[in-house]
C-alpha cells in the first residue's frame, strides 16, 4: 500500500506487517481510512501508550490493559475507536492484528 510516496508492507486484512515502518503520517492516513480523521491528542495518547508499551513488553496489550494503563477510559477508548477499538488501535498503531480479534 501506498502512504504518502511510501510502500508500506501490509497483510491481507490491511494491518502493518512491519511495525518498525510505522510513523505518525502513516497513523493519520490509517486513521481516514477507518473514519477517525483527524486523530486528537486523545487518539494520540493511547496510540504512543500503545506503542511504548507494546516496544518494552514484546506484547501488544489487552483492550483490558490499555482502558486500565493508558489514562483513557473505557467508555473513551470505545468513543475514540468505535465498534473494535483493539483491532483499530493496532491498525493505526502499526501492529498485526491483535489475537482474539474477530
Amino acid at each position: 500500500m501506498l502512504i504518502k510516496d511510501v510502500n508500506v508492507a501490509m497483510d491481507a486484512e490491511g494491518f502493518m506487517t512491519n511495525p518498525g515502518e510505522w510513523t505518525p503520517e502513516i497513523a493519520e492516513a490509517l486513521a481516514k481510512e477507518e473514519g477517525l480523521s483527524p486523530l486528537t491528542e486523545k487518539h494520540w495518547q493511547v496510540i504512543n501508550w500503545v506503542r511504548a508499551e507494546t516496544a518494552k513488553t514484546g506484547e501488544f496489550p489487552s483492550l483490558r490493559g490499555i482502558t486500565k494503563r493508558s489514562g483513557v477510559d473505557t467508555k473513551e477508548i470505545y468513543e475514540l475507536f468505535p465498534k473494535g477499538p483493539a483491532k483499530k488501535i493496532a491498525r493505526i498503531a502499526g501492529y498485526p492484528k491483535p489475537k482474539g480479534c474477530i
